[in-house]
């Protein structure tokens, strides 16, 4: 089984490389002391066999004494060989049979129990020492000296192996510790300052510096964690601060479209003008959020179709454009071939504009695909909604308050007309009634009829251009728009006539003001009201069509023409109609046709043209 310390495996041996050096060098030192135990005694006691032999050679010479107890030749000879053989000196020597001090202390021995004692016992008592045992003697006591030599060179011998292992085991236990001084600072101390300052490195945000550590131990194993944790930090820290960048340029962006819906909600409630309040500012949010193009689809209870309001994007210029000067949704084709459309990359998000009274419209916003729409500019396209549905809710109130304002303005002309000059003009006619029942003879007769037919005459013309008059007052525009209010008129007098009316329609949502809604409306009604009545017609056609920037209204019949005078005898319905077309700032014709019938054409610009200034323009 693997270590899993290998840093602690290396101090661990280390460790046990001191204790076993100190073990080895106490078990030898103790060895080496136990081998050389009791030397020293027996180099005194070898020493004392040299005394001990020329001691005996005395005695042996001198005179014998056998009243002291021991004094004789044998008695001493015994404690000297006692002293010879003592276990002092034989522990001194070695046990092996061939080692030099085990062979000279055999050899002493030999030569004392076979040469000396024999010699010194055999000696006569008082004698003089001869020579031979003289010699015999100093032989005796130069190998004692020999041997004591011997013992005295093995125990120095000893004592040096005693200094030579107290050297090498400090020698070894030096080295070892140099060894681990060395590994701790290579594989401790230097990795534990990288890593301290790899440490600090990071608490200053700087993550570009690696320990590298080369190992398996647990340091290197610590800076592999720690590079990995300065990478995943580093990574962390960029994401956040990318993160972070991201938030703060949505954050600016927000606010920048937070100033332009505000500065634009003030626009488009100020003016009460759609187009003109909203291309601009949607132009300008396309460009802060990265999007588009951005289409306004307002929604009619009398059609079955969203009516197209406005686009931010369009090669030419929309049908439903009111001012042929304004440029501001134009962009040249290569711009709007790179926009996203069904076919290409790019997705669509439909917005509901809706009040709590119901859905007004759709808002049709187009965004890259690859790029997506962060909720931030998801929520300010939905306040967009919501500021849209407040400014269209508010112009179709001012619209229909403007209706109403102006059907009451109407009803009181018309009832003040019928309450004072149409019962004067009744008056009148009653008295010229009873002048007429006047028996007037004479010459007077004459002259009196005629300024009476006369006076009828005007009276009659008078009250029948106020009935009309009233009848066009209290004419009132009730329904949602033009186009609703036109296809019920075609329906009347369709019944009138007895066959259908044709019509063509072809105007734009909310071209027109009230005030011209109604005025158009009364036009076509009056040109109506001639062709049933005074044409004899079988076919009328209504054709409304808008050619940017004029309206262009017509009513033909095939009836019988009008006459040379090109007013009917009695009739002011022209007149009026004249005066309606003068109204709207354009001009009513009225004419013969070509191919039979009478043709009248009314043409004018809507005071709303000039909606959005050209320097807004994207071309």
């Amino acid at each position: 089984m693997k270590s899993r310390s290998p840093l602690v495996n290396r101090i661990a041996i280390v460790v046990c490389a001191v204790v076993l050096t100190s073990l080895v060098s106490m078990a030898t030192t103790l060895a080496v002391s136990k081998s050389i135990e009791g030397n020293a005694t027996a180099i005194n006691l070898a020493g004392a066999l040299r005394m001990g032999a020329f001691r005996l050679l005395a005695h042996a010479a001198g005179p014998r004494d056998n009243n002291t107890p021991g004094g004789n030749i044998s008695s001493l000879a015994d404690n000297y060989e006692a002293s010879l053989t003592d276990s002092l000196i034989t522990r001194a020597i070695p046990g092996s049979a061939d080692h030099p001090l085990a062979n000279q202390y055999r050899a002493i021995t030999a030569y004392w129990a076979q040469t000396l004692r024999p010699g010194l016992e055999n000696h006569p008592q008082g004698a003089p020492v001869s020579a031979n045992m003289l010699a015999a003697t100093e032989n005796y006591v130069n190998s004692v000296n020999q041997l004591v030599s011997m013992l005295e060179r093995r125990t120095e011998a000893r004592i040096g192996l005693l200094h030579l292992i107290q050297i090498i085991s400090l020698a070894f236990s030096i080295l070892i510790i140099i060894a681990l001084f060395v590994d701790l600072r290579n594989r401790v101390l230097k990795p534990l300052r990288k890593l301290v300052s790899i440490a600090i490195a990071v608490g200053e945000q700087d993550f570009s510096r690696k320990a590298n550590l080369q190992g398996s131990d647990e340091l290197a194993q610590l800076g592999s964690a720690f590079d990995q944790m300065s990478s995943e930090l580093a990574l962390t820290y960029y994401e956040l601060e990318e993160r972070a960048r991201s938030k703060t340029e949505e954050l600016e962006e927000s606010h920048a479209a937070l100033q332009l819906l505000h500065a634009s909600s003030r626009n488009l409630f100020a003016n009460h003008d759609l187009c003109g309040g909203a291309v601009p500012m949607l132009q300008e949010l396309e460009q802060l959020l990265g999007i588009g193009p951005i289409r306004l689809y307002l929604h009619d209870k009398e059609s079955a179709e969203p009516v197209q309001a406005v686009t931010t994007a369009s090669t030419e210029r929309p049908f439903y454009c009111r001012d042929h000067h304004c440029n501001a949704c134009l962009v040249t084709p290569e711009v709007y071939d790179e926009l996203p459309i069904e076919e290409h990359d790019g997705r669509r998000l439909l917005l509901p504009i809706r009040t709590p009274s119901g859905l007004l419209g759709t808002l049709e916003v187009w965004y890259p695909a690859d790029k997506g729409l962060s909720k931030t500019a998801r929520r300010l396209l939905e306040t967009l909604s919501d500021q849209l549905a407040t400014a269209i809710f508010l112009e179709r109130q001012i619209t229909e308050q403007q209706q109403l304002t102006l059907a009451e303005e109407r009803t009181v002309i018309a009832r003040e007309l019928h309450d004072s000059l149409a019962q004067s003009l009744s008056y009148l006619k009653m008295q010229v009634a009873r002048m007429r029942r006047l028996n007037i003879e004479g010459d007077q007769k004459i002259p009196h009829d005629a300024i009476l037919e006369e006076l009828s005459t005007g009276l009659n013309s008078a009250y029948r251009q106020l009935r009309e008059l009233l009848a066009t007052f209290r004419l009132k525009l009730d329904t949602p728009d033009l186009a609703t209010a036109l296809r019920k008129t075609i329906e009347e007098f369709s019944e009138r006539l007895g066959k259908s009316v044709g019509l063509k329609y072809n105007m734009p949502h909310q071209a027109l003001s009230p005030n011209e809604e109604i005025h158009t409306l009364q036009i076509i009604r009056e040109g109506l009201a001639n062709a049933v009545k005074h044409a004899d017609a079988t076919e009328i056609f209504v054709e409304i069509v808008f050619d940017s920037p004029q309206v262009k209204a017509k009513i033909r019949d095939n009836g019988k023409g009008l006459p040379e005078g090109g007013q009917p005898v009695n009739h002011y319905g022209l007149i009026i109609m004249q005066d309606r077309a003068r109204t709207l700032g354009g001009q009513l014709t009225v004419q013969n046709h070509a191919e039979g019938g009478v043709e009248v054409v009314l043409t004018f610009v809507p005071k709303s043209r000039h909606l959005i200034p050209t320097e807004t323009s994207s071309t």
